[in-house]
């Protein structure tokens, strides 16, 4: 089954929807929007790589974000086909929707029936010391994804583009992306199948990535890239340079010490917001002889304050962190957490919550893996049975011995188990 909003089959040079190339599926930008690298969304959102906003307190409207990115909506038949082929239940991110969205899973499907392999390609723009609990969730669904199909794995770290974004020196943003790595191993990746690089010092090991970004570089124009991603006149050339290097990794050839010369599928799990660096990628890989990357899309993880925007790293408040203590992740979401309760006990116990707009219960959608028990909570917060500080109470049980479980595991990571990571060699893997 072939995307229904695609016009042309695969193996055609250039993916074309509504006489467009895929890349272009998206608004551009006004003047003033240009200048901030913000192109334009519907009234209501705000999504681009480097802005999320919404002006609904239950967050980004993702069905018309489908439409307006032009990709598939993860469907039942889509969730059925994929538990038949791998032979057990979808993860739970997926089957309530967290993972919502996607690009060509289908064709990764039929790779993993015929026998094909493929890899898995994910990353993180390092520009704090330490991940917060949204950041684990594209890991995650990675992490379960390498394992159910026993397939090479490659994480890349942006500090490139941290530097260029943020106020970062080169030095400073490796560092971070160190950092970052050791959060990243810490969930339990296997060695033997994973690969992690970091830009700034990748491309002086391996030629063969700068090749393929001067490869992509070449096929893209820069009135192009203005209208995928809202640059202006004013940005550092810098940015209109980078969106290759985030390409650059869904081309298999960027890793000859992994595939050699073959010509491997590839899939990418992430947030949506990265969307537009990959619907770059797949008008150009078919131009240099490789196939599309597929994408996984997840939904944004909710800032503590709202839905309105997504958990950031760069305010404090608004985001639990991997090295918090029990102590402030109680205060954090008794403090900060968005509530979907009435303004009184008495108003809660006769009309009920509302769990959609509620970011206790979103975190709960989130980690607490047992359907039965979050579908209870749904309804007695719904019914007003149970009040704003009770599910308070669950997220913060659910989210500690995650955090802490995490906090065990990093402080095991040192710097000579990250560099075992970052070695160029071949990989293990099955099919």
């Amino acid at each position: 089954m072939a995307d229904t909003k695609e016009t042309i089959t695969e193996g055609v040079e250039a993916l074309t929807l509504n006489g467009k190339p895929e890349s272009e599926q998206v608004e551009t930008g006004t003047d003033a929007q240009a200048q901030e690298g913000v192109p334009e969304a519907p009234a209501e959102d705000v999504v681009d790589p480097w802005n999320v906003a919404s002006s609904n307190d239950a967050g980004v409207d993702y069905d018309k974000l489908i439409k307006r990115f032009g990709s598939s909506k993860i469907d039942a038949d889509l969730i059925a086909r994929f538990e038949k082929i791998t032979g057990k239940p979808a993860h739970h991110l997926i089957r309530r929707g967290m993972f919502f969205s996607h690009r060509d899973l289908h064709t990764i499907l039929s790779l993993r029936e015929s026998g094909k392999p493929f890899y898995l390609y994910t990353g993180r723009g390092p520009s704090s010391g330490s991940l917060h609990v949204g950041h684990l969730v594209p890991f995650i669904m990675t992490k379960w994804l390498q394992e159910t199909f026993d397939v090479p794995l490659v994480i890349q770290l942006t500090d490139d583009e941290k530097t260029l974004w943020k106020d970062l020196k080169v030095e400073d943003a490796i560092k971070l992306a160190r950092e970052n790595a050791k959060d990243i191993v810490a969930m339990g990746f296997d060695v033997n199948k994973t690969f992690i690089f970091n830009n700034l010092e990748f491309m002086g090991k391996c030629p063969a990535m700068y090749q393929n970004i001067i490869r992509i570089q070449k096929c893209v124009t820069f009135n192009q890239v203005k209208g995928i991603f809202g640059f202006g006149d004013s940005d550092i050339i810098g940015k209109i340079g980078f969106p290759a290097a985030q390409a650059a990794p869904a081309i298999s050839s960027t890793f000859p010490f992994i595939f050699g010369n073959k010509k491997v599928n590839c899939l990418i799990p992430c947030a949506i917001d990265q969307d537009p660096y990959f619907r770059m990628t797949r008008d150009v890989a078919p131009r240099l002889g490789y196939p599309k990357c597929a994408l996984l899309h997840s939904t944004f993880f909710p800032a503590l304050q709202g839905a309105k925007t997504k958990m950031s790293a760069s305010d404090q408040n608004s985001a639990v962190y991997l090295t918090d203590t029990p102590k402030q992740i109680k205060n954090k979401i008794n403090k900060y957490a968005f509530s979907g309760g009435r303004a009184t006990v008495e108003e809660h116990r006769k009309l009920g919550g509302v769990p959609d707009v509620d970011v206790s219960y979103q975190l709960l959608k989130f980690f607490l893996e047992d359907d039965i028990k979050l579908e209870e909570v749904r309804q007695a917060y719904s019914k007003g049975e149970m009040l704003t500080g009770e599910i308070k109470k669950l997220a913060v049980e659910t989210l500690t011995p995650i955090v802490e479980q995490h906090q065990a595991a990093r402080k095991l990571i040192t710097d000579e188990v990250l560099d075992k990571y970052f070695e160029l060699r071949p990989l293990q893997f099955g099919s």
